[in-house]
């Protein structure tokens, strides 16, 4: 799972260099400011997902490996 939450943080770390290197001046002409704030928050908000995955990965490795 982690590899998924890591790709998601990638993917919109992206669009949000993307946006604020090569757009910034479109996005200011056109009121739309507020998709580098979205691109900011996607990438923020899978830092608490990725804890979430490798807390959950972690668990899943301590039962697999428990004896039954």
């Amino acid at each position: 799972m982690v590899p998924f939450a890591l790709a998601g943080m990638a993917g919109w770390a992206v669009v949000g260099l993307v946006l604020l290197l090569f757009f910034r001046g479109w996005l200011t002409e056109h009121g739309h400011e507020n998709w580098l704030w979205i691109s900011l928050a996607g990438f923020l908000w899978g830092l608490p997902g990725l804890a979430v995955m490798l807390r959950h990965d972690a668990n899943r490795r301590r039962r697999r490996a428990a004896p039954r």
